[in-house]
């Protein structure tokens, strides 16, 4: 395996890992902990990624071929269905949705780990 696929079967795994956690436990809110963390990873994952090959090949990758656009549909959907179940509840907390949407919009899922970072912070402290 080159080092490319091993880091896509490491994040495969990863989120099976993750998903199993999920439906395994009980837990009313998740970790703000885990989130930032993730966050920070994947940010820095990005910031080498950028530097390394700049920033257009993000749009050649998903307008090169059908399978680029539909891998880029399934990104915005699942932006989309995170942001959906997760607004109501920043609302609940106070949190400037408009802001954090803007920041969602520009950075996809650095944005959305950002904030349900501190939406988990949040609602762990409004229970405590």
């Amino acid at each position: 395996m080159t080092p490319l696929e091993i880091f896509a079967a490491a994040g495969l795994a990863a989120v099976v890992i993750a998903i199993l956690h999920i439906a395994t436990t009980r837990e009313e809110t998740g970790s703000s902990v885990i989130a930032a963390t993730l966050c920070g990873l994947f940010l820095g994952y990005s910031l080498v990624t950028v530097i390394s090959d700049g920033v257009m090949p993000v749009w050649v990758n998903h307008t090169t071929n059908m399978w680029g656009v539909q891998v880029w549909w399934d990104l915005l959907f699942a932006v989309g269905i995170a942001t959906f179940f997760i607004v109501p509840r920043a609302r609940a907390q106070g949190m400037n949705v408009p802001l954090w949407l803007l920041f969602v919009v520009s950075t996809a899922s650095i944005g959305l780990l950002a904030m349900v970072a501190r939406l988990f912070w949040l609602e762990k402290r409004t229970t405590s």
